[in-house]
């Protein structure tokens, strides 16, 4: 009987193999549910998911309450993944769980609900609500099963989400800098390196810093360039005491030179007006 079956299912899988679109568009409008179910799992097997979840989609509503519901309903999630539409995925997924609490896939499911979520985060420079919302749903999943085997991946997703919201805020903060609004990008990156204290981003924030503070200071009026030069300093030392080997040591340094040149310049100056 086993081999039976095993030979019905190769038999069968060989058969798709051998369709043509129109053939396939026999399968869909057949009313056949249980040749579509197999169907749909051959396409399935052989990673055509878009066929898959389209026969998927019209057999689900006769199965629900059947013992092959289970089965039906997670393939035709992870059909919605496969052909990256995230936010169905996200959905079938949830629903999943929901359906099926007791189910050996229920961690797996809730997994996958979580990463596509993950998959809908955009680039940097647009706006984040989604990857918020992506590591809430990744930081639910390690809080609910802080021992899965999916663990691993779920942290390293939720750290490459965390710097691209690092990178969308420290890219803001360097586009003051950008435009010269020195003041704004000193307070945008102190900000910063307070909410991120540990991005991979903080040496460029601090060299940021100190150039901003460096161009305020050299272009400031008489009377505040002493005290602006000198607070520009304390950043540069504040940078190279955090990274003494950093990339930026060398025009560090050429600015540093430049401070005590006109450190020295106000020292004289002022002298001379005594």
């Amino acid at each position: 009987m086993f081999l039976k079956t095993i030979k019905s299912t190769v038999v069968f899988a060989l058969f798709l193999s051998f369709l043509s679109c129109s053939d396939y568009q026999k399968i869909l409008n057949n009313p056949d549910n249980n040749l579509k179910y197999k169907a749909a799992e051959e396409y399935y097997k052989s990673g055509s998911y878009r066929k898959a979840n389209r026969l998927f989609e019209q057999i689900v509503p006769s199965y629900r309450g059947k013992p092959q519901a289970q089965r039906i309903i997670y393939f035709y999630a992870n059909t919605y993944f496969q052909v990256k539409d995230y936010n169905l995925a996200a959905y079938q997924f949830e629903s999943f769980a929901k359906s099926y609490p007791k189910s050996d896939r229920l961690q797996e499911a809730n997994f996958m609900s979580a990463k596509s979520y993950y998959m809908l985060s955009p680039r940097f420079s647009l706006d984040q609500q989604d990857t918020y919302k992506a590591i809430d749903k990744l930081q639910i999943f390690l809080d609910n099963y802080p021992e899965s085997e999916f663990s691993d991946e779920a942290n390293t997703l939720i750290a490459e989400l965390q710097v691209k919201i690092e990178k969308k805020s420290f890219e803001i903060s360097k586009k003051y800098y950008t435009i010269r609004d020195y003041k704004a990008a000193m307070n945008s990156f102190d900000n910063f390196i307070s909410d991120y204290p540990g991005t991979q981003f903080k040496e460029e924030a601090l060299y940021y810093k100190f150039l901003s503070n460096f161009e305020l200071a050299i272009n400031s009026i008489f009377t505040l360039k002493k005290e602006r030069l000198a607070e520009a300093k304390e950043i540069g030392n504040t940078l190279l005491r955090y990274f003494p080997e950093s990339i930026f040591l060398q025009d560090v340094d050429r600015k540093f030179e430049n401070i005590e040149k006109e450190l020295t310049l106000i020292d004289q100056l002022t002298t001379n007006t005594k």
